[in-house]
Parts: structure tokens; sequence; C-alpha cells
């Protein structure tokens, strides 16, 4: 029989293979191996299987360049064991792809990987799935290291890479909180391992890469050498913050768009230390602002102008409790951009400092101003989104105007040096989707939990999105938001 077998797949792999009715009632394929199947011109019009079954299915180089499937359907196709350890296709493409029904109990990719997928231009104008379910869909190693999609569009909510765009012209920007990749000062023992810092934020890279513009608050400066460093009685006990200048790059690698430099931080090493910081975002073409040097910018992407500034109640920066200042700024902005992103750093630190307070906060007998006067001015003088930081923990947001203000997104990516138990060690990432005018339309939150000495890792337990809906609960009772237990932010219909 085996003899059979391999003399008609030899057969097979000479001749054009159509087959316009193929069906397989019960078909099994318990050792299917085609350790070198191709297929330059497979042509399934009609490909029906009502009971595939596919137990141990095998592909190990499975390559398809013109792999087309015009009207491939499968009203009840399951695949109870399906395993695809190394599926590539170049120039897959399905321009009538449909899945009226499609269900997937127990999907599993074990090791599903896409090192180089790139879908520039991805296009699936008739996908569609009105019914597509996994309800326990896992994907324990997916990776896409280079995944790109500019015109992808999923529904639902997951590990976050899916997220609920309410129209094709919607705009994702996506909002991280402090981010420190670990100081050389007063100790290079404060660096991560070989002085590498690519390994932090990887695990959250299809997150970080999924929207179109991302921002975070730098948490300190980038100064490989020079500076003066402030002045601390005990330098053990003193927080004092300079990165390598090469770990910049980890930025560029996750792909931030726009920084917050307005923080307590970027003075760790004077005049230096904001010149050098300075100097190296702008090599890198991040945009960046909160320097009383450069208080504001403007930059252009995907066709969107986007205006940004970002304030603090310290020195260096610009200042937060100048409220009418803020305002002018954010008025001018808005009249040369699209969309007005406005960053602040305020608020009291801590776990005894999780709820926004309606009037001044101090902290440590400073004044810090008040981030709800702040967020209420400057979306009144035409900002879109306002993200905060500072607290160190997470703070409720709030639809004012049918903006999103964020009031604090944590500690999300800070090495060493930082006290990253309870709730400093859980942070959202929040997915904003605004129309090109900047109204709200929804948004999506991935919880993220830092373990060990710190470094982001997607939360299973979904702790910042609960801590999320617990804060919002009490702090804004009165809005017109919902936010999911998977994470959804929706506005009450």
């Amino acid at each position: 029989m085996r003899r059979v077998v391999v003399g008609m797949l030899i057969c097979f792999s000479v001749s054009l293979v159509a087959q316009d009715t193929l069906r397989s009632d019960t078909l099994r394929s318990d050792t299917l191996r085609p350790d070198t199947l191709r297929s330059d011109t497979l042509r399934l019009d009609t490909l029906r299987s009502d009971t595939l079954r596919s137990d141990a299915l095998r592909s190990d180089t499975l390559r398809s360049d013109t792999l087309r499937p015009d009207t491939l359907r499968s009203d009840t196709l399951r695949s109870d064991t399906l395993r695809l350890d190394t599926l590539r296709s170049d120039t897959l493409r399905s321009d009538a792809l449909r899945s009226d029904t499609l269900r997937s109990d127990t999907l599993r990719l074990d090791t599903l990987r896409s090192d180089t997928l790139r879908s520039d231009t991805l296009r699936s104008d008739a996908l569609r799935s009105d019914t597509l379910r996994s309800d326990t869909l896992r994907s324990d190693a997916l990776r896409s290291d280079t995944l790109r999609s500019d015109t992808l569009h999923l529904i639902g909510a997951g590990d976050g890479v899916i997220a609920d765009a309410d129209t094709a012209d919607s705009i994702c920007i996506i909002g991280t909180g402090d981010i420190m990749f670990g100081t050389s000062y007063p100790s290079t023992t404060y660096l991560p391992p070989g002085g590498d810092c690519s390994p932090l934020l990887r695990p959250v890279h299809h997150i970080l890469q999924s929207g179109d513009v991302l921002f975070g608050n730098l948490e300190g400066v980038f100064c490989s050498e020079g500076g003066t460093p402030k002045k601390c009685k005990d330098t053990t006990m003193c927080y004092v913050f300079r990165m390598p200048d090469h770990f910049s790059a980890c930025l560029v690698e996750a792909g931030y768009d726009l920084l917050s430099v307005a923080n307590n931080h970027v003075n760790d090493f004077g005049p230096e230390g904001r010149r050098s910081t300075s100097q190296i975002l702008d090599s890198l073409e991040i945009a960046y602002a909160g320097f009383i040097t450069h208080p504001w910018t403007t930059f252009e992407k995907g066709g969107i102008t986007y205006g940004f500034a970002a304030f603090a109640p310290n020195r260096g920066t610009m200042d937060l409790k100048n409220y009418e200042e803020a305002a002018r700024i954010t008025r001018m902005l808005d009249s040369v951009a699209d969309i007005v992103i406005i960053s602040f750093h305020g608020g009291g630190e801590g776990k005894d400092h999780q709820h926004v307070v309606r009037g001044d906060e101090e902290y440590l007998g400073y004044n810090r101003g008040s981030v709800y006067r702040f967020s209420h001015t400057v979306v009144d003088a035409g900002a879109d989104v306002v993200f905060g930081h500072g607290p160190h923990v997470t703070r409720a947001i709030e639809l004012y105007q049918g903006r999103l203000i964020c009031y604090s997104l944590g500690n999300f990516c800070t090495y060493r040096r930082f006290n990253l138990r309870g709730p400093n060690g859980i942070a959202p990432v929040i997915k904003v989707y605004v129309d090109r005018e900047g109204s709200f339309l929804s948004g999506q939150v991935v919880a993220v939990y830092q373990p060990g000495e710190g470094g982001p890792r997607v939360d299973p337990g979904k702790r910042a999105i609960q801590k999320l809906i617990e804060l919002t609960g009490i702090d804004f009772p009165e809005q017109n938001l919902t936010i999911s237990p998977d994470g959804l932010i929706s506005t009450q219909k």
C-alpha cells in the first residue's frame, strides 16, 4: 500500500492537480508527513471537509508561493490537535477567504513562528468570520519579530494584540508608563545582565507594535559619561538614574514614536544629562517634549500630523501648575495638528496614592499641583488624548468632553531601583482608538506585570484591568464609560 501511495504522489508532482469538488467525510491522516511538499499552482476551488480531522498533520517545510484559495469554505472545519511547526507562506493571499462558522475549541499553536513575516499591504477584502469563536485559543510561543500589517483590522480581545476598532479610519495611540532600562549609577550592577536592555521589552513587542503611535515616559537620562549627579547623603538610598547611550536602541527596537521627558529624573545629571538625552533622541528621530528648552513638538506619521507637549512640577521641565501656559500651548498645537497628545507627570506616589484627587496633591511636603484640573484644562483647550504618569501605580481613566484621560500608567519597564511590590508591580498598557478629529471611539487595556528585577510581561491574571475597573468606578462613577473584564473600553449605549 505504501508503494502505491508513493507512486501516486510522484504522479501528482508532475501534473496539475485540480479537484473541483474534493470531499472527505471522514478523512484521517495519523502520520501524514509531506517533508518537502510544494504546490506552485495548487487550486482548491470548492474544497469541502465536513468532518476533516488531522490528528498528527505535520508540514515541516510546507511552502506555497502562489497558493490561492479563491472560494475556500469550511462550514464546520474542526482541528482538535492541528499542529503547524514551521508553516511558511511568503506570498499567501486570500482574496475571498470566508469562514461563516469557523470554530476551534482547543486550537493550539505551540510553536508557530514567523520571524520575518511581513504584510505591508495585507488585505483581506472579503475576510469574514461572523461567528468566529475560540474558547480556549492558546498561543504558547507565538512569535512575530517583524510582523506588520498596516491595514489589518481585527475585533476581539485577548492578550492585547487584537483590539476593537470602530471604523477603518480609526487611529490607534498606545500609551505606556515609566521606562528606565537600568542605571550605571551608582554601580553598573544595576544594569541588566551583559549590559543588554533588549530582553526587557521583547516579550511585549507584539503589543507595542500593534498601533499607529507609541508613547512612553522616559524616567531618566541617556548619558554614558559626563554630567553631575544630584547630591545624595546616602548613594545607596538615592535614586539617580543614568542609562548608557546604547540603551536608546531598545526604544527604537520596541517602536517608540513619542516620549515625555518631563519628570523628576531628567535632572539627575544636570544640564549635561538633559543635553545628551536630547541629542540622542534627535539622532534617532524619536519625538519628545517636556524640557523648558523643548516644550512641545509636532511630527507626521501615516498622513496624520500630531502635536505633543509634556508637563511636570519639576525643575527644568514645563510647569504642570502653570495651567494657563499649558492651555496656551495646547491651543497652539490644536491649530497646527490633526491630533493633540498631552502628557503630565504628577500626583503622589505609591500604594497610598492610587486615587485621583480633585484638587492639589502634596507629597513629601511638596505641592505637585492638581492633575485633575490640569487634564480638564488641556482638554478644554484642544487636547485629544491625555497620558499621565508619576504615581508609579495605576490610576483611573476618565472620558471628558469625548476625550480620554489616563491619570497614571504606572511602572511599565523599570529595571532595578524601583519598588515593584503589590500595585507598583502591575500596569496597564492602554490602546486608545480615535477618529481623525481626535474623538474617542474605543480602547483596549492590556495588563502587564514586572517579575523579578523588572521588565514587562503580559499578566494572565489581568490585575491591572481589575484595578482600573475598581478605581475608575470609585473616582468617576458618573461618567459614561465602561471597562470589561477583558479590558475593552467603551461608552455606554
